[in-house]
């Protein structure tokens, strides 16, 4: 029992010999070195002579028992599996890249490779040689994975700051500037960016043509790596393809994420970044969207489609791979601008990204499709009604700290409010994004309150002149109770008519007007008129009574004559000393239209100086034959006009001719 164990286990040993023999039979030198080395060992296995190639067998390494089994092996092309092997074999010890070496010898490697995958899918093909081809493919693909990837790399065409900040002016990108935390911050802005679009401009662009083709690959290489991903894909190596594709493709554009200027930040740290920075990674974020999705994303689904074109499947899935990491890094940072906390200043520039974002959609259901287009459609879709939400809460919000502003500090003679600047320049911005304000602000819930002709001529108002309406009325019940802090009557007026006249200034020459409609300035107009006559009554109803004859007797001239000069006295030195009161405080009011200024200044002449004019001709010629005349008529009509047009311009003090009347 032992011995036929024994013999069996030599037989297992010699047919072992004989197996590996044959394995190194395409090179007849290995061979015989390998027969001699396992006859040193046992005689019996010299006998393997007979599985060498012999001489004229057709081929210089082939053996005698290979040359049976080739007649049964079916041709493809010109090749067999030993010539096959031979030339995968070559390659696999060498360090050279193919496609470095020649094109001849790429096209020969190429050739082997069809062969090797022919010979497997083939019914006929003989099992005994099956492995043989297996490996030999194994070794092929592991050297076309090692070519792909370096020809990918190598012949990337290098995108750098220049060549993708060029491309923004093509894609049509627009920034709307958003107002900061006072007036001149907001004009500010408005100048940086406009510099900003004009650099742009002159900057000019060789990265991008007039329809937005660019190359992300050298176009010469394109069809080497097609001819490469063609082999992979039909020996079943698709994944593995993918895996290198996609892995090269998404640094790249993780690269151009870095170069557009937008990092990954979690929502936390998003959250605690300070406006000013903030505002400048929103603006870059509407960049990356746009460049992104409107150039990159777009060509590299043009790229996948020139070198995977043998497969629908693969296309797909190397596109996605590189494309959906970039995307939804995109996406998590306006999720984060969604949910942050909501201050006015961040309007305009979320509802950039509201309309960006939307504006891409349709591209993004292009570009993806299955599993991969649900996912990314479905989060941008939902991002986007997130921004929506916080637009429309935004504003809300605005509207609310309008109505309650509590700045209690009077601002010296009856200025503009700063609050009317910021909001009027701010609402003006409305109208650039009126399409998308009408969507979100579409809700009668909104707003509320008012005064009742708001409520009657909104009824025909779009949705965002419907919200403006209402805001610009909180405003102006705002300023009413802001003037309240002034103590003098006049100057309540003075304030109240700059303010509402600085509003009706910022609606008539501004799209505006077409949000609020021509009964809205007519209104406020008649509303500026009745402040300035209000003014005129509260500051010179009682000056003007000095100029009245009461108490002067009758009108006849002899009446007039015998009226008692100590009254007449009386009352041009109280016309004087009020005239000197006004002129004092009301030359440091201001009134910062001219137009508006000039017409208040002649509405006052010709009520004060015709009164002035008459009362000294009829009472003056009394006090001119006395001693100090000059100490009662101390101004000729000429003169209290030029005084008058000194009015509203915020002087620091009286002229020295007032002064020196005084």
């Amino acid at each position: 029992m032992a011995t036929a164990t024994k013999v069996d286990g030599q037989d297992k040993v010699i047919a072992t010999a004989q197996q590996i023999v044959r394995s190194l039979a395409t090179s007849k030198n290995a061979a015989e070195d390998m027969i001699r080395i396992l006859s040193g060992f046992d005689n019996r296995l010299s006998s393997m002579n007979d599985l060498l190639p012999t001489a004229g067998s057709g081929c210089s390494s082939p053996s005698a028992g290979r040359v049976d089994a080739r007649r049964e092996v079916p041709a493809a092309g010109e090749y067999h599996l030993e010539e096959a092997e031979e030339v995968i074999q070559r390659w696999e010890s060498s360090d050279s890249l193919l496609w470095e070496a020649s094109a001849e010898e790429a096209v020969e490697y190429l050739d082997a490779v069809d062969e090797l995958v022919s010979l497997l899918e083939s019914e006929s093909f003989p099992e005994e040689f099956r492995a043989r081809a297996e490996i030999a493919v194994q070794i092929a693909m592991a050297r076309l994975e090692d070519e792909f990837r370096h020809l990918m790399i190598r012949n990337t065409v290098p995108l750098d700051a220049d060549s993708l900040h060029s491309s923004i002016r093509r894609v049509s990108l627009s920034f709307t500037s958003v107002p900061g935390d006072s007036v001149e911050d907001f004009e500010e802005s408005v100048d940086e960016d406009q510099n900003y679009e004009a650099n742009l401009e002159s900057r000019g662009s060789s990265f991008i043509s007039s329809d937005r083709r660019i190359d992300l690959v050298l176009p010469e290489v394109v069809s080497d790596l097609k001819e490469i991903a063609d082999r992979m894909i039909w020996a079943g190596y698709g994944k593995e393809l993918c895996q290198v594709y996609s892995s090269i493709r998404r640094d790249i554009l993780d690269e151009c994420l870095s170069i557009l200027g937008l990092e990954r930040m979690s929502i936390e740290e998003v959250q605690r970044i300070e406006w000013r920075a903030l505002d400048e990674k929103m603006k870059k974020w509407i960049q990356a969207m746009k460049v992104m999705v409107r150039i990159l994303l777009t060509e590299e689904k043009r790229l996948s489609e020139l070198i995977f074109a043998i497969s629908d499947d693969i296309k797909e899935e190397c596109f996605t791979g590189a494309a959906k990491p970039c995307i939804l890094q995109i996406l998590n940072f306006g999720d984060a601008i969604s949910i942050c906390h909501r201050s006015s200043e961040k309007l305009f520039r979320i509802l950039d990204m509201y309309e960006a974002l939307g504006n891409v959609i349709p591209e993004l259901h292009s570009l993806f499709s299955a599993e991969a287009k649900n996912l990314i459609c479905g989060e941008a879709e939902g991002i986007r009604k997130r921004l929506g939400d916080s637009v429309r809460g935004t504003f809300m919000e605005f509207a609310k700290d309008v109505q309650k502003d509590v700045s209690r500090r009077p601002l010296p003679g009856g200025e503009i409010h700063p609050l009317t600047r910021y909001v009027m320049n701010y609402v003006k911005l409305f109208v650039d994004y009126s399409s998308s304000l009408d969507v979100l602000l579409d809700d009668e819930n909104v707003l509320g309150g008012g005064n009742g002709d708001d409520t009657q001529i909104s009824g025909s108002m779009t949705p965002v002149g419907r919200s403006l309406l209402m805001l610009m009325s909180y405003l102006e019940s705002n300023l009413d109770e802001k003037s309240k802090h002034y103590e003098d009557g006049g100057l309540q007026c003075i304030f109240l008519m700059n303010n509402i006249h600085y509003m009706v200034q910022k609606v008539r020459d501004s799209e505006l007007l077409g949000l609020l409609g021509d009964n809205w300035v007519r209104r406020h107009r008649a509303q500026v008129k009745q402040y300035a006559n209000s003014y005129l009554r509260a500051s010179w109803t009682k000056i003007l009574s000095y100029l009245k004859d009461d108490g002067l007797g009758g009108s006849g001239s002899s009446s007039l004559s015998s009226a008692p000069k100590r009254t007449i006295k009386e009352k041009f030195k109280s016309f004087n000393l009020a005239f000197e009161e006004i002129y004092r405080t009301q030359t440091t009011w201001k009134v910062p239209d001219s137009e508006l200024r000039d017409d208040l200044c002649i509405s006052i002449s010709e009520r004060v100086i015709p009164a002035y004019r008459a009362f000294l001709g009829r009472f003056g010629v009394q006090l001119e034959a006395g001693r100090q005349a000059e100490k009662y008529i101390k101004y000729t009509a000429e003169e209290l006009e030029q005084f008058i047009s000194e009015f509203f311009k915020g002087s620091s003090g009286p002229s020295n001719l007032l002064r020196k009347k005084a």
